[in-house]
């Protein structure tokens, strides 16, 4: 019997050296990982890392609506009557061709751009924003609306010239499924779209639309990162609402302002690059400003707002998941 009793007691007390010991190496372990997050290159590197992860969780939520948003900005191009497109229409058309897949024609350029443009666009934001504040309270001041814009208008520039090549396949691939089917140069994937630009119309062409891309993701950041912030910091002050529905009431505020200033030079580019050479070697528009000229003379200045719904239904919840990601990542990772 004292056996057995004695036998329990060494069992007992081997469990327990060995949760101790378990526990210790999963401290240690955390404590290991802790430290890594917190070494100056890692500290650089998290606000690109988060933003680029966050971009690419929205993008594959959101894939579906950005192709509709594309078919509907080529509609009617060059006619100023004719039927209207409509997200149903669209949705009905794409479904009639082919399959419920083809929603999501592009993903892997979508991925690509969001990998570059969102890792670069709110890695920069991040980065900029660090520096104004610790600036401004070296001086006893605080951020205002002013240094955000600043900040969202010069990650957006940055990003947007970086990311080019990558929204300009998506593009190539969205708009593909339009031309006549022997034309379509059917890509596989987006480093096939890319490879097949640079090679039949060279390397500067995977820059076409980069102006408009430019101006347009400025005009989005500026909307999208400069309202977010200023709403979030008003809302925080004025209300007692919870960090989720500020987030939530933020972003929808951020999404709607993002979408106003964008839309047109997110049409202008769009058409600026589907446009390919035509038999006579010309393309139909010389650039950005030929192209808001002639669209506006040829199909009505309202057409760069065409689509707004769709548009702002593609950029809130983008930018409610981007956000709302990032802002998780960043505190699991603070």
């Amino acid at each position: 019997m004292s056996n057995t009793v004695k036998q329990a007691v060494e069992a007992a007390r081997s469990r327990s050296e060995a949760m101790v010991s378990a526990k210790g190496v999963q401290n240690d372990t955390a404590a290991v990982a802790n430290d890594f997050l917190h070494t100056p290159l890692m500290r650089a590197a998290l606000p690109f890392i988060n933003g680029g992860m966050s971009g690419m969780v929205a993008t594959t939520v959101i894939q579906p609506v950005d192709m509709i948003k594309v078919r509907i900005q080529l509609a009617g191009e060059g006619k100023a009557g004719g039927p209207r497109a409509t997200p149903l229409s669209v949705t009905r058309e794409i479904l009639a061709s082919g399959k419920a897949l083809d929603l999501y024609t592009g993903l892997s350029a979508g991925l690509l751009r969001q990998a570059v443009y969102t890792t670069a666009r709110l890695g920069f934001f991040d980065t900029f924003m660090g520096s104004l504040a610790a600036r401004t309270k070296a001086k006893g001041g605080t951020v205002g609306f002013k240094e955000r814009a600043a900040a969202g208008l010069s990650a957006g520039g940055l990003a947007a010239m970086i990311g080019n090549p990558a929204d300009l396949a998506l593009i190539r691939m969205q708009s593909d499924g339009l031309k006549p089917l022997a034309e379509r140069k059917n890509y596989k994937s987006v480093i096939d779209a890319l490879s097949s630009i640079a090679k039949s119309e060279g390397v500067a062409a995977l820059w076409a639309g980069a102006a408009p891309t430019v101006v347009r993701a400025m005009a989005l950041n500026f909307g999208q990162l400069a309202f977010f912030s200023e709403a979030k910091a008003q809302l925080k002050s004025k209300t007692t609402w919870s960090a989720n529905a500020q987030t939530l009431s933020a972003s929808a505020v951020a999404g709607f302002f993002a979408s106003f200033f964008s839309l047109p030079f997110d049409f202008v580019k769009t058409r600026l690059q589907k446009q390919t050479k035509g038999p006579d070697g010309k393309v139909p528009y010389s650039g950005m400003v030929d192209c808001f000229a002639k669209v506006a003379k040829q199909e009505g200045i309202m057409r760069f707002y065409r689509g707004f719904g769709t548009y702002y239904v593609r950029i809130a919840p983008h930018a409610m998941v981007t956000l709302i990601v990032a802002d998780y990542l960043g505190w699991l990772t603070k």
